[in-house]
């Protein structure tokens, strides 16, 4: 059977640096740092006090009171990113066969501070068991897009993802799978995260996983930089809305940009460390781009994984240099994550953002915070730092990986 080609026609972001599509990429392209002193919660006895939070969020002005509080912050976010990316995409809700829209969501750990307070609730306490009613579907990772089908009642698939910091992206791929069979006509994909909490910060910090920056925090998320000491954690919601192209065309709808391939692998190494040959970043750009029809002379830009570990980046960049041979010093190489810090679940959501918006506008946003030159990476490669770049985009690649080994890229084309 032939499949059908997919493309994305609605966009929603609220992350560190913006809380709608537009803010969050006019501040990537100025090379804004969303990293700041924790406010959640008192940090004097953690290694790590800053993170990259939401600002200026009131969920009310979003969700009904009593509503929000029934929601953990993983799944408020889900809601507030998927309303934006529905109105942008112009769906005519009552007009839409609602069996054939779904949701598919990515979350690498869900209701984290939800599970938290109740516990700590619970330990405090005499021993008698008093939970919250609401305290298992707040802390399912699953909810996130339950809450999307039932505000909008959209009847399709509808489940969550779930792969550590690859889970937005696996999302994003199943979305594109069941349309290109022909199963779905319209999905809303994403993911969302909300772990800038004591659990979330205390354990990162116990793995050695997150910098200790803390005198200059916004300039701690330095991929690529020989001094960079760990990732900064960040929270927050990135949805999509994927169409089948002749269903949006028929529609009149505006496209951001197609949605050509993806591919998946596994490390099959360590459950944190990546292998330092990069064997399963080698094989998930291999996959991706036979499964896109490309080749690798076409790829123009790749926003990496690039998460500011020591490990981790050089081992993404010894893999792009692999695949690409002789090409790869023609592509534009960037990490967003100095900007927004880690997004674990949402990562691949949100960067893909960044990637079709480098598509459509041809700019590609820097990777900000670098200083010092690491002589362990190719200096040949075509890092974009501290400034962006005007180019034209035709195609772009978007790398997600996670603790586990689980790898995921996904390939996107100017229409």
């Amino acid at each position: 059977m032939e499949l059908k080609r997919v493309v994305i026609t609605g966009m929603g972001a609220l992350t560190p640096i913006g809380n709608n599509l537009e803010e969050y990429w006019e501040a990537l392209k100025a090379g804004k740092s969303g990293c700041a002193p924790i406010t959640y919660f008192d940090t004097e006895h953690f290694k790590t006090k800053f993170a990259c939070e939401i600002k200026n969020f009131n969920v009310t002005d979003f969700i009904d009171r009593k509503e929000a509080r029934r929601m953990d912050r993983f799944a408020q976010y889900a809601l507030v990113a998927g309303d934006e990316a529905i109105a942008d995409s112009g769906l005519d809700i009552d007009a839409i066969d609602k069996f054939r829209v779904g949701v598919i969501w990515g979350a690498g750990i869900g209701g984290l501070e939800t599970f938290q307070e109740e516990v700590k609730s619970f330990a405090a306490g005499n021993g008698v068991p008093r939970f919250n009613p609401f305290f298992i579907p707040k802390m399912i990772a699953d909810i996130a897009p339950a809450h999307i089908s039932i505000k909008y009642g959209f009847m399709g698939p509808n489940y969550t993802t779930v792969s550590a910091c690859a889970s937005s992206a696996n999302a994003m791929l199943d979305a594109v799978n069941y349309i290109r069979l022909g199963h779905c006509d319209v999905i809303v994909t994403g993911g969302s995260e909300a772990a800038v909490a004591q659990a979330g910060m205390g354990g990162f910090n116990a793995m050695h996983a997150l910098s200790t920056r803390n005198e200059s925090p916004e300039t701690a998320s330095r991929p690529f930089d020989a001094t960079r000491d760990g990732f900064v954690l960040g929270e927050g919601a990135g949805a999509l809305v994927l169409e089948d192209y002749e269903y949006a065309k028929a529609r009149g709808a505006k496209i951001y940009a197609e949605v050509i391939g993806g591919g998946f692998s596994s490390d099959a190494y360590h459950i944190t460390a990546p292998d330092p040959e990069g064997r399963g970043v080698i094989a998930v750009m291999k996959n991706t781009l036979q499964n896109a029809g490309i080749n690798p002379e076409d790829v123009d830009h790749i926003n990496t994984h690039g998460t500011s570990t020591p490990l981790g980046d050089v081992a993404e960049l010894k893999a792009i240099k692999a695949v690409f041979g002789d090409h790869a010093p023609n592509i534009s190489i960037n990490s967003t994550k100095s900007m927004t810090g880690h997004l674990l679940g949402a990562a691949g959501a949100i960067e893909s953002i960044a990637s079709v918006m480098a598509i459509n506008e041809g700019i590609v946003p820097p990777t900000i915070n670098h200083t010092t030159v690491d002589e362990n990476i190719d200096p040949s490669l075509r890092l974009i730092l501290n400034k962006p770049e005007k180019r034209e985009v035709n195609v772009a690649l978007s790398n997600t990986f996670g603790f586990g080994g689980h790898n995921c890229c996904i390939a996107f084309r100017k229409i």
